[in-house]
């Protein structure tokens, strides 16, 4: 697998060297999934964060008539898991699926940890990625609960152009709280 690539996502904020790299590296498992496949199922325990080498992820929540929630995709170069499940060490309340073959690359809590302490770089780039996150879901948040459904696609294609692309009409009405129709409707 290209480990080559998450030192390239890490070096856009921290800069390692070879020896710091290969430290990380050394943490890292490789997974590789085909579309369709759980990374993650609801009630299950999460063991591991998950960085997106290739492919494309869904994260949902199914609620108690059955109704899924997808409350984000996950693509390259992006980090995912059931983040209340895997802090909390506490079962998962989220699924991800594969919309795609995925390739990730997986780190338990205890290895992240380990990890931090052992190189401060790495909790530097760990907290500035963490930040960011926090300030998606932000907007996210603020999006869904004071948009109109034109602004939110409007949005969404300025965000993720190229997930038009990658994904069905009906997981990305999903994605931004509106049913086929209302999303056939502004894509047009």
């Amino acid at each position: 697998m290209n480990i080559h690539l998450l030192r390239s996502h890490i070096e856009k904020i921290v800069p390692l060297s070879d020896e710091e790299f290969a430290l990380v590296a050394s943490y890292f498992v490789e997974r590789s999934l085909k579309k369709h496949q759980f990374l993650v199922r609801e009630n299950a325990l999460i063991p591991y964060e998950y960085w997106v080498v290739h492919g494309l992820l869904k994260v949902s929540q199914t609620d108690s008539s059955g109704k899924e929630h997808i409350l984000q995709f996950a693509m390259e170069d992006w980090w995912v898991s059931d983040y209340q499940a895997f802090f909390l060490h506490k079962e998962a309340t989220l699924s991800i699926t594969c919309l795609e073959d995925c390739q990730l690359l997986a780190i338990s809590y205890d290895d992240k940890e380990k990890l931090c302490d052992e190189l401060p770089k790495i909790n530097t780039f760990v907290r500035k990625k963490s930040n960011m996150g926090y300030i998606a879901l932000q907007k996210r948040i603020l999006s869904l609960l004071s948009n109109d459904a034109r602004t939110r696609y409007e949005q969404f294609l300025e965000l993720y152009p190229s997930l038009l692309q990658r994904l069905p009409k009906s997981l990305i009405a999903s994605y931004l709280g509106v049913s086929r129709e209302t999303l056939s409707r502004l894509y047009s």
